[in-house]
């Protein structure tokens, strides 16, 4: 008889999966998208919630399609292509570029704004301080649930609510922001969805898809079937609280009243939030700012650290977990000390690379978990993509010019890898067809 999850359970792992999730770009990137989209907010944010939301959701979700997560049902596609792609994407969304990131955000929203004078010094030692914290939590990742579930995450909303609610009661009769010079107002949608690649969070869920199945495990739910209700019931729960923060935090961003002061452009999304912030709460709008930014940037840290230490520990099981802990701890620790734009910037070609592969992995997965599916209508469409996602990034950041892409169906608006996968899948389906079907265990 299948060991069902308790209400209390689903709440408890729900909200430490919102907590990894919400971290540094989740509080950048809704305020600026919201200002510069105007009143073409509403598809803007959608787009925004899709990549940051749904497809988070959905990853979380496949990832319980075998017990050993992904990296048993990557292997559907290719034993080394499950090896690569899960080795790239922890080490992006690891110590390259989202945990150096979580420190310096917290840094320049938590801190900044009590210095007089910031330096390299003060970024220092604020880093260590928050790595020690993280290792700490780290540490033992058996008790990261009820650390981060039962205790920071309440912590976190109560600050949101209170920044968010009093801000909405205040802008609810401002008018629009304008759109932005630079936004594209003829895709406002692909604008909003492209933007979501930078929270990080459709590749956070497969790396946070096995820390989510341990947890559940560790309730006492083992058969397969409970294991895929437990995480659906829990995702949906972080995803409706990411949704409901994105969209405020958005809002708000489209209705604040700057009444003459010039925003930052260079850093627009952290100008916004402590703008808001302040308007709200005057002088306590900055602790109070403050406290949410280290509270989410801690939590996504810490879960982060876990899910790359866990990863590394499954496939190299002579190295201990808690080596990887202290070696990912001090790579982050060494790359958070180049600053926030400097990760950001760094992160930005990587990640339109490794998106599209992603998405595209995650949906044939499911796919295949519903429809019989022929080894090669999984091949072809990730080699495909894989091909295309390369090039397309070099054509457009001018580093060799390949104007030929540009006649790919929906290459515009970053799409061009949509259709690939279908028209990869109906070959690879059609070549296939009298071969065995992948099967998941």
């Amino acid at each position: 008889m299948d060991t069902k999850m308790s209400t209390k359970n689903v709440f408890i792992v729900g909200f430490m999966l919102f907590a990894m999730f919400f971290g540094a770009g989740n509080l950048i990137f809704p305020p600026g998208l919201g200002f510069v989209s105007g009143d073409f907010f509403w598809l803007a944010i959608l787009g925004f919630v899709i990549t940051g939301v749904g497809l988070p959701l959905l990853g979380v979700i496949v990832g319980s399609i075998s017990k050993e997560g992904y990296k048993e049902s990557l292997k559907a596609i290719h034993p080394a292509f499950a090896i690569g792609l899960l080795v790239v994407i922890y080490l992006t969304i690891g110590p390259f570029f989202a945990i150096p990131r979580t420190a310096t955000t917290a840094y320049e929203m938590s801190v900044i704004p009590f210095l007089d004078s910031p330096s390299g010094i003060s970024l220092l030692i604020f880093s260590l301080l928050f790595f020690i914290v993280v290792f700490a939590l780290s540490w033992n990742p058996g008790s990261i649930a009820d650390s981060i579930g039962k205790i920071l995450t309440p912590l976190l909303l109560i600050s949101i609510a209170l920044l968010v609610i009093t801000a909405i009661t205040m802008y609810i009769t401002n008018p629009v922001n304008p759109a932005g010079e630079g936004f594209n107002t003829e895709a406002p949608f692909s604008a909003g969805f492209t933007e979501g690649y930078l929270t990080m969070d459709a590749i956070a869920a497969i790396a946070f898809s096995v820390i989510v199945l341990n947890a559940i495990r560790a309730t006492g739910v083992k058969s397969r079937k409970a294991l895929l209700f437990g995480t659906i019931k829990s995702a949906s729960l972080a995803a409706l609280l990411l949704g409901l923060v994105y969209v405020s935090l958005g809002w708000l961003g489209n209705r604040v009243d700057l009444s003459g002061t010039a925003p930052d452009e260079q850093n627009l999304g952290t100008f916004l939030l402590t703008y808001i912030s302040a308007d709200a709460y005057g002088g306590f709008g900055a602790i109070l700012l403050g406290l949410i930014v280290l509270l989410a940037c801690i939590t996504t840290g810490a879960g982060l650290i876990v899910a790359v230490s866990e990863y590394f520990n499954s496939i190299v099981s002579k190295v201990p977990y808690r080596v990887f802990v202290v070696l990912f701890t001090l790579i982050s620790f060494g790359l958070a000390n180049q600053g926030l734009d400097q990760v950001i910037t760094t992160s930005v070609p990587v990640l339109s690379i490794i998106y599209p592969i992603a998405m595209t992995s995650v949906l044939l997965l499911i796919t295949s978990y519903f429809v019989p599916t022929p080894r090669l209508a999984l091949q072809i469409p990730v080699v495909l993509v894989i091909i295309t996602s390369i090039l397309a990034v070099v054509h457009r950041n001018g580093w060799a010019e390949m104007s030929f892409l540009e006649a790919l169906p929906l290459f515009n608006a970053s799409f061009e890898w949509i259709p690939l996968v279908i028209i990869g899948y109906i070959i690879g389906y059609l070549i296939g067809m009298k071969k065995p079907r992948v099967k998941y265990t």
